[in-house]
């Protein structure tokens, strides 16, 4: 019963996606990710009931499944991050799925009564060709888990080096995916397909669950709900057409040009006092320079000596420490004040203003 919960939820989970509006390369990826989900717990449902002679054409095919499993998380992740580039040789992470399909042809193309036969001896024959693939599996689930990983905290500094606000930055979609994925191949390792297929169904639940609940993953993202998990690299901003030249006009930027960039921030930052704005980006302040992303990047990392995010909140303590010895601002609260200056939200506030003075406000107020 456990199995057929699992089952009906998935392709449900899939059919959502299938009618969603404006459908993403993410949500496409994700649909087949799950519909190829859905289809091997069907295959191993039918194993575990020993129901094969109702789809005996069906009877091994879910031997290579797994190898599936990390190339479209890998490539959820990738397009979901704007971390996809290289969409040419996405097809190469199937290649393993492929050859595993292929050595296992001989099988395939056996009566069903011989295939049966093999299953009830317990793979008798064929051995050598199920170790392979039982190695092959855990190294591609493994290696891909380390992938993902590192994916996703490569995003998490896009976002610093980014953006001046993180709060309305969701990643626990994500990082939730991963970790479930990394747990299911703790299970693989350890102990046997019982288990390893109930763990899988728990997970399609939870994503089911919070997927719901997180705008955007399977219902129609507007514009107000701006969980931003699409984030574009700092490698790759606005302009798609970024040539080699700007890359060169990084990485051979002169100590004079550095300080006079950061000479114009500073009297921007002091003049028009652009932190105040919650929503800031990279993008947006290097278009007030008139300079390319990665040159304003190079410069705060390089003369302030910290990322985007951290630079832009520390002017918007300092602003605050300005603001809260007014006179005029006894009457305010101190996190009305804190959202004048460019906060939006009391966790943002309180923690980078002990990160900024190594005090709470409260504390640094007396």
């Amino acid at each position: 019963m456990l199995y057929l919960t699992g089952i009906i939820i998935t392709f449900f989970l899939v059919v959502i996606l299938a009618s969603k509006k404006n459908k993403s390369e993410a949500d496409n990826i994700l649909a087949l990710w799950l519909f190829a989900t859905g289809f091997h717990l069907f295959l191993y449902y039918l194993h575990s009931k020993k129901d094969f002679t109702s789809f005996p054409f069906l009877l091994g095919l879910e031997l290579p499944m797994p190898l599936l499993q990390g190339p479209f998380l890998y490539l959820y992740t990738s397009a979901l991050t704007n971390q996809n580039q290289n969409k040419k040789y996405n097809l190469l992470h199937f290649v393993p799925f492929v050859i595993a399909v292929l050595f296992l042809i001989p099988f395939f193309t056996l009566p069903f009564s011989e295939k049966l036969k093999v299953f009830e001896n317990e793979g008798k024959g064929y051995e050598n060709l199920i170790l392979m693939l039982y190695g092959a599996i855990l190294i591609s689930g493994i290696t891909y888990a380390f992938v993902l990983l590192h994916k996703l905290s490569k995003h998490q500094k896009n976002i610093s080096d980014q953006f001046s606000f993180n709060e309305k930055i969701n990643l626990r979609w994500l990082q939730y995916l991963i970790l479930g994925s990394s747990i299911i191949w703790f299970v693989v390792v350890f102990y046997d397909d019982e288990y390893i297929f109930s763990v899988v169904v728990f997970y399609l639940m939870f994503i089911g669950y919070f997927g719901i609940k997180q705008v955007g993953i399977f219902t129609n993202q507007t514009v107000s709900e701006n969980n931003l998990l699409n984030i574009p690299s700092v490698e790759n901003p606005a302009a798609e057409n970024v040539s080699e030249k700007i890359k060169y006009e990084k990485s051979g930027l002169t100590n004079t040009e550095l300080l006079s960039i950061h000479q114009k921030l500073t009297e921007i930052m002091r003049n028009e006092k652009l932190y105040k704005n919650p929503d800031l980006t990279l993008a947006e302040l290097s278009q007030k320079l008139n300079v390319h992303p990665n040159v304003l990047s190079q410069v705060i990392n390089s003369v302030e000596e910290k990322n985007f995010y951290d630079y832009i909140n520390l002017q918007r303590v300092e602003e605050f420490k300005k603001l809260i010895l007014l006179p005029e601002n006894e009457k305010f609260t101190l996190l009305s004040i804190a959202f004048e200056c460019g906060f939006n939200s009391k966790t943002a506030f309180n923690r980078n203003f002990k990160k900024v003075t190594g005090l709470s406000p409260s504390e640094y107020l007396k």
